[in-house]
């Protein structure tokens, strides 16, 4: 079975106004959510561990993951080990839950860099290890010189991009995947297909697309919000059951795109 981690978390993505995320983060945690994820390159590492300390909610009840290696962040690979430090510094915290190669890209080596990844979890400074914007070929390259079980891959998903290969991988090598951008930015709601289910069962578009995740085998989802309101609302995706015609009318939506451009390396997927 995959490791245990709350099926909905809380992303903290940002361009600016990094330090909204230390009220986000405590938001989030007093509505109910206990997964919350970041990475060095968002810069809120600091504002995201505050949050955590501000809310009252036990370090030991929350999965916090964070990501390093992103193009030359560290600049060469025999700095992993310090990058890794420098994010359990800013979250304030002596172990992450999850810690993610970003993506395979700039300075990324598999035979070079992961293990610095082994490392951290051997030493206790994760309690687990994921890759995140990897294709399946580069996951089973990763997995052939980790020493540490993969527990999650990160990538985008939702209606739009339903990533039924890497869905398929992830459930025959039994680790999570983890959905962010989970409504495509918002394009999801104007999708007829979602927004029909969605009056089916009155409730938000959003609701129905993070519900059409979790209805999958080892998928988990990190919606974005940063209101108590939608917080509160995706947490109530949980709740909603779909049905079979609706999945069905999800699935034949005859639409691909991506919202995050996969400009970090030479692949195309």
């Amino acid at each position: 079975m995959p490791i245990d981690l709350p099926r909905l978390g809380l992303g903290t993505y940002s361009d600016d106004d990094r330090e909204q995320w230390t009220d986000n983060v405590r938001t989030a945690l007093d509505v109910g959510f206990r997964m919350v994820d970041t990475a060095q390159v968002y810069g809120n590492e600091t504002y995201v561990g505050e949050g955590l300390r501000q809310s009252g909610v036990d370090r030991e009840d929350v999965f916090l993951a964070t990501k390093t290696v992103h193009h030359d962040v560290p600049p060469s690979a025999d700095q992993v080990p310090g990058a890794i430090d420098g994010c359990l510094d800013r979250l304030g915290v002596d172990a992450v839950d999850l810690l993610y190669v970003h993506w395979p890209s700039g300075i990324y080596e598999h035979e070079a860099v992961l293990p610095a990844y082994d490392e951290a979890y051997e030493s206790g400074k994760t309690r687990h290890v994921g890759l995140s914007n990897f294709t399946p070929e580069l996951i089973d390259e990763a997995t052939d010189v980790l020493d540490a079980p993969l527990a999650a891959h990160q990538a985008e998903m939702h209606p739009l991009l339903p990533q039924e290969e890497l869905v398929a991988h992830a459930q025959e090598h039994d680790y999570w995947l983890v959905a962010y951008s989970p409504l495509a930015k918002g394009e999801v709601f104007e999708e007829p297909a979602i927004r029909e289910v969605a009056e089916k069962h009155d409730a938000s578009p959003a609701q129905v697309s993070l519900a059409w995740l979790l209805e999958k085998d080892n998928v988990a989802a990190i919606p974005k919000a940063s209101s108590r309101e939608h917080m509160a609302a995706n947490l109530a995706a949980r709740d909603l059951e779909l049905d079979q015609e609706d999945l069905d009318r999800i699935d034949a939506i005859d639409r691909e795109h991506r919202v995050i451009d996969p400009d970090h390396g030479p692949w195309n997927w």
